[in-house]
């Protein structure tokens, strides 16, 4: 059964991810949903409430700060050329670029590929189960995980590491540490916490 609109005094309102448009939506049973009456796409799911969504986006925002660690301390990559190894992990590798002169690409890497993903993953811990900001700064801290999901390259790193050892297949003897799994891992949580947030259950408990 869908639901569009409703004059009803518990119905919520609720903005279509894909068009924008703002419906009423009543309370749903778990084998209703709500549909966008101009795009048609799904607006609400009976079948996902606001704290099964928190719950799961807490479950994997835990997983990938779990991950987080070993995956930028450990070693990622061991490469030997003539004879010449040379173990680095993530964090040491940016450290190496900017201690060798490459301070431009070194911050890059620091900023969007270190930090942002970290500051992701604790802002969407923090607005799905925490809950230490106060109301008037949610909204601040959701844009925050916008900004910051939009800026964080550790997907496109992982892809650029990819490529590199593709590129150097032939050229050196490279073996991945056991850090690649763990940053694999870490992109992949931080996805599914992304996936299951939903920003409507951040006010639900006021009542707003």
């Amino acid at each position: 059964m869908s639901f569009i609109c409703t004059t009803e005094k518990s119905a919520a309102l609720r903005a279509c991810h894909c068009c924008g448009l703002v419906h009423q939506v009543p309370p749903l049973q778990p084998s209703d949903i709500a549909q966008c009456v101009r795009c048609g796409s799904v607006v609400e799911s009976g079948r996902r409430s606001g704290a099964q969504s928190a719950a799961r986006c807490f479950a994997a925002g835990i997983g990938g700060l779990v991950l987080y660690l070993p995956a930028i301390f450990l070693p990622i990559l061991e490469i030997e050329k003539l004879g010449h190894h040379h173990t680095t992990s993530l964090l040491g590798g940016t450290f190496d670029l900017i201690l060798h002169g490459n301070l431009l690409v070194g911050l890059i890497v620091l900023i969007f590929s270190i930090v942002l993903p970290l500051v992701k993953l604790l802002a969407l811990v923090e607005l799905s189960y925490i809950g230490i900001t106060k109301r008037q700064h949610r909204a601040w801290t959701y844009r925050v995980v916008e900004w910051a999901g939009r800026w964080s390259m550790m997907d496109v790193l992982l892809l650029a590491l990819l490529v590199t050892l593709v590129k150097l297949g032939d050229l050196v003897s490279f073996h991945l540490g056991p850090a690649v799994i763990a940053f694999v891992m870490c992109v992949v949580m931080s996805m599914i916490a992304s996936i299951m947030f939903d920003p409507h259950a951040i006010w639900e408990e006021d009542g707003v």
